[in-house]
């Protein structure tokens, strides 16, 4: 049997972020000045690992940076947060992936403008074995599907969860589908893969169809929905001070993989992970705001929720 040595591995994005802060999204064809400018770490597996790792659990990351001063900034940001990163590797050449995110400062909602070099993607045959086996838990994200197939096929044979957090519709990832355990997906990916609008629905089909034991969506403010155990589950979203809304789904993730691995409920899983992305979102940038498990059970325990009426009355009329 493999001794497991890390908690959680992660394969997928690292990104470096350029903040700019506006007084309001501009209309097209208009001018807004910056109010601020500055230099981020994140990227979905990334910035779940790093919350991972806050929390206490031994996390490793498994992708690419480029040689460049984004890729340096970047790779400094994984070590000075202490993750396993033996398994990370340079891209000679290649830019790291960078985000150009513009934050609207009135609602904290941001918008994406990214781009990756081709360089940084990770083959299948790039991928060491027992740098998954040797983990408690896997986490994807995608954007490379061979390489995310080739190790949720080890992690299912080594009987070890895969968490995946998807939410841009890449070529053929519907192939990873049934290598998944926990799909908390975006709101807006499984409607746009699936074609089924309907958020009860197309959990219910990915379920169904692609045996996914645990299908859900993060619904931005108003919470996350899971399929768990044949029931429905929402958690209203907490109500905070939104600074920037830059990796709220990726901290969720980061929160969730930590409550599976604790051994919690399901129930608490979410209400804790909804927590934990609330509060990345009073801080600027995708890694600004991570907080720790006390300042999460805290505002679980005495802060006021966004429950959606639409989300609330359909999973109680489902049970």
């Amino acid at each position: 049997m493999t001794k497991r040595l890390v908690d959680v591995v992660g394969l997928g994005l690292n990104a470096t972020d350029t903040v700019l802060i506006v007084r309001e999204f501009p209309a097209l064809g208009s001018k807004e000045r910056v109010l601020s400018m500055s230099q981020q770490a994140g990227g979905q597996v990334a910035t779940a690992l790093v919350t991972c790792a806050r929390l206490g659990l031994r996390a490793r990351y498994i992708g690419k940076v480029g040689d460049d001063d984004a890729g340096r900034f970047q790779l400094a940001s994984l070590r000075q947060e202490g993750l396993d990163l033996r398994y990370l590797r340079v891209a000679r050449g290649a830019a790291n992936q960078f985000g150009c995110i513009l934050v609207d400062q009135r609602t904290g909602e941001r918008t994406v403008f990214w781009d990756r070099d081709p360089r940084l993607a990770i083959a299948p045959q790039e991928l060491v074995r027992e740098a998954v086996t040797s983990a408690r838990l896997l986490h994807v994200d995608g954007c490379d599907v061979e390489a995310c197939l080739q190790a949720a096929r080890w992690a299912r044979r080594a009987r070890i969860p895969v968490v995946a957090d998807l939410d841009t519709v890449y070529k053929r990832v519907e192939r990873l589908f049934p290598y998944i355990d926990y799909l908390v997906a975006s709101a807006n990916f499984l409607p746009a893969v699936t074609g089924e609008p309907d958020p009860f629905k197309v959990l219910e089909f990915m379920a169904r169809e692609y045996k996914v034991r645990v299908p859900g969506m993060t619904l931005g403010r108003d919470g996350a929905l899971l399929l768990h155990d044949g029931r429905f589950l929402y958690s209203p979203g907490f109500v905070v001070e939104t600074v920037d809304t830059t990796g709220a789904g990726d901290v969720f993730h980061g929160a969730f993989i930590y409550g599976l691995l604790s051994g919690w409920d399901m129930r608490r899983i979410l209400d804790f992970s909804n927590a934990l992305a609330g509060l990345n979102c009073t801080a600027l940038g995708a890694r600004g705001g991570i907080k720790s498990r006390a300042e999460a059970e805290r505002l679980m325990a005495t802060g006021a929720r966004h429950a959606n009426p639409a989300f609330a009355a359909e999973e109680r009329r489902k049970k």
